[in-house]
């Protein structure tokens, strides 16, 4: 996202430094095999006498297993392309209060995401503050994800200042700190450097190609994602394009390179650039929304619903932006919501942006590619 700006002084105030979270887990309940999306195949069958096993099964990763770069695409552990579709968090600096047991709950049961990307902001107030804190917090985020069968992107969310290298030394604890907790799971998906700016591909690829073998020497098996130039647009938004990226492609495997739009201000160059870029390269839509680049303004559903047909066509996997009350359109959930939660379940809490991205999780096949 261009701008991501704090929300109101007195919703940060009141957050304070308070950690989450209400780390009790509901156990998931919904028969979800016959409508996972991300399962190309149907899951190993299990015994009727073994409900518990059923019930892992019916989840995305019971159902996919470990993930993988196949070719172009995001395969499941039988080798089948999937397409995963769910949300990221806001900055769990300002909206830790957003990702609690209920919400989650209703984001893996209710809206039956398949994976959850967790955005913990390097500066404006993050990681660089506290970073045990942080990395706290998103160890116990994916935990969450984890028990409720959802995959995991771990994004480290560079944003200003945009080249990567500013933050290397940061980078390499971080993500040494969250692979050595984690490298035993099956659902966690790295995303490197969120939104890189103002540099060259080729110093992108320079850090990734030093951050990558620090992830690999801890977690061989975990797809690993790479931010593109100009806030990860493939470059389009300072005057290039994905054939740097297929020129010059970063020195490692099983990764993806990311893609962020915003529907109202990206338009046909835009995902013209996507389109040709998912012919020739593994990418992963990490970040996007309905509304312009800074995550507010008008909701463009038309514009937003041709990428989505898009990614269904290409099978390109995609997180919305962003699982948060912020007081932008962009986030889901009503203004308020998550200091008075009651119901996080159904449209009640949900702004429009919130009502259209809920219905294209849970009922992909209701909107079928034009």
């Amino acid at each position: 996202m261009r701008i991501k700006l704090l929300g109101p002084a007195a919703l940060a105030a009141a957050l304070g430094g308070a950690l989450l979270l209400n780390t009790s887990v509901l156990p998931t309940t919904a028969a979800r095999a016959e409508t996972n999306r991300a399962a190309e195949t149907a899951a190993p069958p299990t015994s009727d006498a073994d409900p518990a096993a059923r019930r892992v099964a019916a989840t995305p990763v019971g159902a996919n297993g470990q993930l993988a770069v196949c070719g172009t695409k995001l395969c499941n552990s039988r080798g089948n392309p999937i397409q995963l579709r769910g949300m990221s968090t806001h900055g769990t600096q300002w909206y830790p209060h957003c990702l609690t047991s209920g919400s989650l709950n209703a984001l893996a049961q209710d809206w039956k995401a398949d994976v959850l990307r967790v955005s913990t902001y390097v500066q404006e107030g993050g990681y660089e503050t506290n970073p045990q804190h942080f990395t706290n917090l998103a160890n116990s985020l994916i935990q969450q994800a984890t028990d409720r069968g959802m995959y995991v992107i771990v994004d480290w969310h560079m944003l200003t200042p945009g080249d990567p290298h500013s933050n290397l030394s940061k980078a390499r604890q971080f993500f040494t700190d969250i692979a050595n907790r984690n490298k035993d799971k099956n659902n966690i998906l790295y995303e490197i450097a969120n939104e890189p700016s103002g540099v060259s591909w080729s110093r992108i690829k320079s850090y990734a190609e030093q951050i990558i073998p620090t992830i690999r020497g801890i977690d061989t098996n975990a797809p690993v994602l790479v931010g593109t130039r100009a806030w990860s647009s493939f470059g389009v938004s300072e005057g290039a394009n994905e054939s740097e990226v297929v020129n010059n492609p970063v020195q490692a495997s099983n990764i993806m390179y990311t893609f962020h739009f915003y529907a109202d201000s990206h338009r046909d160059e835009y995902l013209a650039t996507l389109s040709r870029a998912a012919d020739k390269l593994p990418v992963f839509v990490t970040e996007f929304g309905t509304q312009n680049y800074a995550g507010e303004g008008n909701n463009d559903f038309a514009m937003s619903q041709r990428y989505l047909d898009l990614m269904a066509s290409k099978k390109i996997s995609w997180t919305n932006w962003n699982f948060s009350d912020d007081h932008r359109t962009g986030a889901v959930f009503k203004t308020g919501t998550c200091n008075n939660p009651g119901s996080w379940t159904g449209t009640a809490p949900l702004k429009p942006a919130g009502v259209w991205i809920r219905e294209r999780i849970m009922s992909p096949d209701a909107f079928p590619v034009g």
